[in-house]
């Protein structure tokens, strides 16, 4: 990378490194004219712009004007793929929702059925926000099952959707029913580990190791080391669900295999065994209710999945040693969390735990989309694909 190039000062603006032309002549070496030339590029494109310095910012003599990547110049589509909904919304390039819709659906249903549904949720919230199909740069969506350049490989949760073209589709359907460009970039990611990106970015940006564990209707986890996301070798990490359990081995699990944590912890899972006693649970959002409203069955069967959890995590913990690990999805609420904490601090080895913080999610629902959102602007205008777009233009 070009360390003086356009994008290389665009990156320094965004991180806050450098808000002036004074601090990106002193950050980067290069000469006032430079400097100049790099940011004529960015006004050009109409990326950055420069206002007044915050008061009290000047130490005497001619205020300086500070500079600030301009996150209303276009706009990101965002969309969070669920097993029995989706949330599509519309979001300027700093992750503030500008508008937002949720549809019900079954993702079971196959992309022949789910994508033109979002697709036309991806219009409806653009006429919302009141924004043109031209001002579009990009489109994030989080699905739940693991990601390999952009395919969902051997989803277990979501039959039909293995190695099927996601984001060339989905592209297609949002020209046709929205109107933008052809070659507009759609991103693919696993819902967990957007939801580590956006919560890590959001809320504890100083935490170089951050887990999230997402429990719904199945169980993954997301990881977020030295600001980036860790996939593995083939977009495999994280997908805990189905480490298998030495005593469980008559618990039939969606993925076929028998003992995996998700076949006994799960939403789905609690699920079953709440239908079993007696109480009407369909989904992982029923266990949430039943679980908002202290029905007793419900609280003991979370707590003991939360043990179950936390002891899948005490390795997990041993190994990763973060200094965050984060419960969300539907069964993030105490009677879990109490499970958790039960297994995984008395498995653990106290040197893996000392400086570890237990949170539960901050970004709620929206942890999703704004994942996947920061995900898309993330790629359009870190420092080489702009400078790219920047040549292209």
């Amino acid at each position: 990378m070009n360390q003086g190039s356009a994008g290389r000062l665009l990156q320094l603006i965004r991180s806050g490194r450098a808000t002036t032309r004074g601090e990106l002549r002193r950050v980067t070496s290069l000469s006032r004219s430079t400097v100049g030339a790099r940011l004529d590029q960015l006004f050009a494109a109409g990326w950055v712009r420069e206002a007044a310095a915050p008061a009290g910012a000047s130490t005497g003599g001619r205020p300086a004007l500070r500079l600030e990547f301009d996150t209303s110049h276009a706009v990101v589509l965002a969309a969070d793929l669920d097993t029995r909904h989706a949330r599509v919304a519309v979001t300027d390039l700093g992750g503030t929702v500008l508008a937002e819709r949720t549809a019900d659906l079954v993702v079971e249903d196959g992309p022949g059925v789910v994508l033109p549904l979002l697709a036309r949720l991806g219009a409806a919230v653009l006429g919302d926000a009141e924004r043109p199909a031209h001002a579009v740069c990009g489109v994030g969506l989080a699905v739940p099952g693991p990601v390999d350049d952009g395919r969902l490989v051997q989803p277990p949760i979501m039959p039909g959707w293995d190695g099927h073209p996601v984001a060339e589709l989905l592209g297609a359907r949002l020209a046709e029913e929205a109107g933008t460009p052809a070659d507009l970039p759609v991103l693919v990611e696993n819902d967990a580990n957007l939801m580590a990106y956006a919560e890590q970015r959001h809320g504890h940006p100083d935490c170089s190791a951050f887990l999230l564990v997402k429990v719904a209707t199945g169980i993954g986890a997301g990881l977020v080391v030295d600001g980036g996301m860790y996939r593995g070798v083939d977009g495999g990490a994280g997908d805990i669900g189905h480490i298998r359990l030495a005593d469980a081995s008559d618990a039939l699990c969606r993925c076929g295999s028998y003992g995996c944590l998700a076949a006994v912890a799960s939403g789905r899972a609690l699920a079953e065994q709440l239908t079993a006693l007696g109480v009407t649970a369909g989904t992982a959002a029923e266990v949430r209710a039943l679980l908002a409203d202290g029905r007793p069955e419900a609280v003991r069967l979370a707590r003991d999945a939360g043990r179950r959890v936390g002891e899948v995590l005490a390795t997990v913990v041993s190994l990763i040693n973060p200094g965050v690990l984060m419960i969300a999805g539907d069964l993030a609420g105490p009677p879990f969390l109490t499970g958790v904490r039960e297994l995984l601090y008395q498995r653990a080895m106290p040197r893996t735990t000392v400086h570890l913080q237990m949170v539960t999610s901050r970004l709620g629902e929206r942890a999703g989309l704004l994942g996947a959102a920061t995900m898309v602007v993330d790629l359009l205008y870190g420092a080489e694909r702009a400078d790219a777009r920047l040549a292209g233009r």
